[in-house]
């Protein structure tokens, strides 16, 4: 039964903001992102795709905009979205990617947004960095901002991503990296693979405070 989602979505949102309530949430060097939002400097967020369920949550005071798919379940998510003040652009890899990216470099420079972007999405291969990250941060221009998000206790699902959902009352680590510029003057493909694998290593360089503790127990998988 298709549910239309204007009944659907004030649900979602408030389910959303209850789960998330319940959270323990700690941001580690969210003060250079303030700083330089604070300056008037536009940055655009990168994070993997399983990790970003509890971002929206702490985003403040922060204007951002972000890539949603074209799909029925992308229009629950952009509803859900627009309640918590993010503006977005709809589109994917496969439908309509290109002029999605048009009205995030839109977004981010008349309305003065900061970008999110899932750089493994929408469907992976799982935390491999793309280009349109780069891309867009080159255009715009803005400051790239790696992003983690490490859950003590989450449901893993068995899609591609393996989605991570934060258990309620369990511990969210959220780790900003340091905000740095593009250095080419021209984006030619050599370039964008160089500053790919540089984004790339800087997420993967990124690690919960407590480097003692695991960065994540599992609850079991589930099916589909």
């Amino acid at each position: 039964m298709n549910i239309p989602p204007g009944l659907v979505c004030p649900i979602i949102n408030v389910l959303y903001r209850l789960w998330c309530s319940t959270l323990h949430v700690a941001q580690t060097g969210r003060e250079h992102a303030d700083r330089l939002d604070a300056e008037g400097r536009l940055m655009m967020f990168s994070l993997f795709h399983d990790e970003l369920f509890t971002l929206m949550h702490v985003r403040l005071d922060l204007r951002l905009a972000t890539v949603v798919s074209r799909s029925r379940d992308g229009e629950y998510l952009a509803r859900l979205l627009h309640s918590l003040g993010l503006k977005t652009a709809r589109g994917s890899s496969s439908r309509g990617g290109l002029s999605a990216l048009k009205v995030m470099e839109r977004l981010m420079r008349e309305d003065r947004r900061h970008g999110v972007i899932t750089v493994d999405g929408p469907v992976g291969p799982r935390h491999i960095v793309k280009q349109g990250a780069i891309v867009l941060a080159f255009r715009v221009p803005a400051l790239l901002v790696p992003v983690r998000l490490f859950n003590g206790r989450a449901f893993v699902f068995n899609s591609w991503d393996r989605f991570q959902l934060p258990l309620p009352f369990s511990r969210v680590d959220i780790v900003f990296g340091t905000p740095y510029a593009l250095l080419p003057a021209e984006l030619n493909p050599g370039e964008v693979e160089r500053e790919r694998a540089e984004l790339q290593k800087r997420l993967n360089e990124l690690r919960p405070p407590d480097t003692d503790r695991p960065a994540m127990d599992s609850a079991s998988p589930q099916a589909g």
